[in-house]
């Protein structure tokens, strides 16, 4: 999308009103692609950062960008006014960039990339390399059955590498939601991952 301009110094954020949001947004229905430039210029900078945080490559995350803001184009008329358009743009943009990435890592690649060191595996020092990728894969079968928000900060953490007030910034969320939040997945995990570890808690 030539809209988007990956050399440009970002502006600060434009704090505009929730009334002046969804003011562009009936203009871009009505087709004003004006209306759908100014929205750009509004969350570029938001959505670049939250697609650098998974890919870690200035390349891959313009490319997300570009793709975010065509899926937001072509979904716009789903969008209820009733919402909030913050929200429901980062939550389409962080569904195109898991997708990406899995696209782009292959899933094997995804599964070695995943830190488990904060999960109690019994058997991670075993020489058995078959069952230390039958735990690789039993792990990336767990995190896809996470909650939506705890599998994405899980990823943010230990596939991007990212800290926890990195996390909070390019979500848009507090850091001690992301610290709850984080908590909650390695829990959940630990529990998912009992049966492949000979334990159950």
């Amino acid at each position: 999308m030539s809209d988007v301009n990956p050399e440009m110094a970002f502006p600060p954020e434009s704090g505009a009103s929730p009334e002046a949001v969804s003011g562009l947004v009936r203009r871009v229905r009505s087709g004003d692609r004006e209306a759908f430039v100014a929205l750009i210029g509004m969350y570029q900078k938001k959505v670049f950062v939250l697609a650098y945080s998974f890919f870690r490559n200035k390349e891959d995350a313009v490319d997300a960008v570009q793709d975010v803001f065509l899926r937001i184009y072509e979904k716009i008329d789903s969008f209820q006014d009733n919402r909030n358009f913050d929200a429901w743009l980062i939550q389409v943009a962080k569904n195109l960039c898991i997708d990406r990435y899995r696209r782009a890592r292959g899933r094997r690649e995804m599964e070695s990339g995943v830190r488990v060191d904060e999960i109690p595996l019994a058997d991670e020092r075993s020489p058995n390399a078959e069952r230390a990728s039958n735990l690789k894969s039993a792990l990336a079968r767990s995190v896809d059955r996470l909650a939506e928000r705890q599998k994405t900060i899980f990823l943010m953490r230990h596939v991007s590498q990212m800290g926890n007030e990195e996390i909070a910034r390019a979500l848009n969320i507090s850091t001690g939601t992301v610290k709850s939040l984080h908590f909650k997945a390695i829990r959940r995990l630990r529990t998912l991952m009992g049966p492949h570890v000979g334990c159950q808690s």
